[in-house]
């Protein structure tokens, strides 16, 4: 339902933004909002037709996996924890080392792994939600149409999955510090620190707010623990990466992560051989599924890519902009940070878009400028809540999100503030 207004909202600010364009003499405007129609269009196919091989591949190895047992395994091992996180989901079911993996796959920075294994782990939590609600619907004597509503609504561990997967906690964000290379940044790791507490300050705002709405207990010894563990892994690899020079860590961070995703595979691949499993035939049977998921997702990020293009088009986004740095000018404030903001708005919306506009903030004002490197920091302190919205839901029916969007998006709000505010400890 939230995202239905959004699209709505989306078309609405356009044509009322390209009136307004079009009165100041802009008349092209509304060609150019035509146009973005059907390049978002052509777009969000090409995305779809792209991830038809990695998801096959990927579905493929995790057929694999749950075949020769690794997944359960993994599950058991995380079920302490994802008890409490998810208490909805059966201790040791398969969905919880789908979820492990995707998160994994994320934090080292592996975008192509990690969004056939989270496609995965949404395919096990609403295969859950069907044999739930046959049961409930069989209890109290639900029509089909009842039963087809619950099963296109939104489950609490899927929200909860899926904001931490919005939140974006990146460990490992080379693709930043290549960027920054490449435009001639004297030090182009110099956001990783800074990157690393904002991606972390989003994913616990996120966690703590879908908690607060799930009424789940946060103060438990085993949650408590993990987040401790956590913020203590990072401090670790903040301080280990910070040791060596920008050759040095670039090496080190893409050798790590290549090796833990060769390390899957061929775990995956062993562990079928020792359960006697057909290895071939698990592989084939899981990338069908991919090429399918595949299929299912165009419609849903069509309908995503072309609104966010078509508001882009019609100059809201630079209606924004301007918007905000009026009122931070007349509150007295610095307005050295709205430089960079076309970034943090576009995140949530668009990975290429954020990402072009990251490099253009790097290209017009600077790699080492403020806003150079506040952009930087945007783009890795939060993920495309509204592009992962729309694909994982979409890929398994999901019509009703409740409260998915909101945590989403608040999640996003913490990672844009804590940006702004490191980038101004570290940089200012």
């Amino acid at each position: 339902m939230v995202l239905n207004y959004i699209w709505i909202a989306f078309f609405l600010l356009a044509a009322v933004c390209a009136i307004v364009q079009c009165f100041i003499g802009n008349t092209g405007v509304f060609a150019d909002i035509i146009n973005s129609t059907f390049e978002n269009a052509k777009t969000a196919f090409e995305i779809s037709i792209g991830l038809t091989g990695v998801l096959s591949l990927w579905m493929g190895i995790m057929k694999i996996g749950e075949q020769g047992g690794m997944v359960n395994l993994l599950s058991k091992a995380l079920s302490p924890l994802f008890t409490r996180l998810f208490p909805d989901i059966p201790k040791g079911h398969p969905a919880t080392g789908h979820i492990f993996m995707n998160i994994a796959a994320n934090m080292l920075g592996l975008d192509n792994a990690a969004t056939p294994l989270g496609l995965k782990a949404m395919e096990s939590m609403q295969e859950l939600n069907k044999k739930r609600n046959e049961e409930l619907g069989m209890k109290n004597g639900w029509s089909k149409e009842q039963l087809e509503v619950q099963n296109q609504t939104a489950t609490n561990p899927m929200i909860m999955f899926l904001v931490l997967n919005t939140s974006g906690l990146t460990i490992i964000p080379v693709s930043i510090m290549v960027y920054r290379a490449q435009l001639g940044a004297a030090q182009p790791t110099d956001v990783f620190v800074p990157i690393l507490l904002a991606t972390l300050a989003a994913t616990l705002a996120g966690m703590v707010v879908t908690s607060l709405y799930q009424r789940i207990n946060l103060l438990q010894p085993v949650l408590l623990a993990t987040l401790g563990g956590l913020c203590a892994v990072v401090a670790g690899v903040i301080w280990g990466l910070s040791q060596m020079d920008k050759e040095t860590m670039d090496l080190v961070s893409t050798l790590t992560a290549n090796i833990i995703l060769l390390g899957i595979i061929l775990a995956f691949i062993v562990a079928g051989m020792v359960k006697r499993v057909n290895v071939y035939e698990a592989f084939i049977e899981g990338a069908k599924d991919g090429f399918t998921t595949a299929v299912r997702v165009i419609p849903y990020l069509v309908a995503i890519l072309v609104a966010i293009g078509v508001f882009r088009a019609s100059g809201g986004m630079d209606l924004l902009i301007g918007g905000i740095e009026w009122l931070v000018e007349l509150c007295g404030g610095d307005t050295d940070f709205v430089a960079a903001l076309p970034t943090a708005l576009m995140k949530p919306l668009s990975g290429s878009g954020a990402r072009g506009m990251m490099v253009d903030t790097m290209t017009t004002y600077g790699a080492d400028s403020f806003a150079g490197r506040l952009a930087c920091i945007f783009q890795g302190s939060t993920d495309t809540t509204f592009y992962i919205l729309a694909v994982y839901f979409g890929s398994v029916g999901i019509r009703h999100t409740r409260h998915a969007v909101t945590c989403g998006l608040l999640a996003d709000v913490a990672g844009i503030l804590a940006a702004i505010a490191v980038a101004y400890f570290f940089f200012s």
